[in-house]
């Protein structure tokens, strides 16, 4: 399907935390990403002062032979518009890439404790970055309104989980 390719390096994995692919009832799970024995710990000296990273994840647990360009309604729901396979933001994309914005509790030697993580545990991380608030989108964000609605369950409490 796809011509052009680039290799990333694995720099940590996701250890405990969400499991089983689930769509909603994100919130309040604690996790750790711990960096890959080659990436040596003081690569994160100073990370402790910000309140949140930015985590570029693998969905690992997805399929190249799952992957879908082609209009669909999300979640497979008729009262949502078909969009494109650019526009969801699931494992049913070409490089299967996450991108999550968890709060950082804590650092321990080569271990990131985060919570609101929505990678699965075992999940490879190829990227991890501080927020920088400059580095936010500028200006307002606007979106059409079936996203707010799908997502309202997204980063409820876990424990609410029904």
């Amino acid at each position: 399907m796809f011509n052009q390719y680039i290799q990333v390096p694995v720099i940590a994995t996701v250890v405990g935390g969400q499991t089983g692919r689930l769509d909603d009832y994100k919130g309040g799970v604690e996790s750790i990403i711990r960096l890959v024995p080659s990436i040596p710990e003081s690569a994160l000296q100073g990370i402790e002062e910000f309140s949140h990273l930015e985590v570029v994840w693998h969905f690992s647990l997805g399929s190249d032979s799952d992957i879908e360009l082609e209009p669909r309604s999300p979640r497979g729901n008729p009262d949502w518009p078909a969009t494109g396979g650019l526009v969801h933001r699931n494992h049913r994309r070409p490089a299967r890439i996450g991108i999550s914005y968890p709060r950082l509790l804590g650092v321990e030697g080569r271990d990131l404790r985060v919570t609101d993580l929505d990678a699965d545990a075992g999940t490879p991380v190829v990227d991890l970055a501080p927020v920088f608030q400059e580095m936010l989108p500028r200006g307002t964000v606007h979106q059409p309104p079936w996203p707010a609605d799908m997502l309202q369950n997204y980063w409820k409490n876990a424990s609410e989980r029904p």
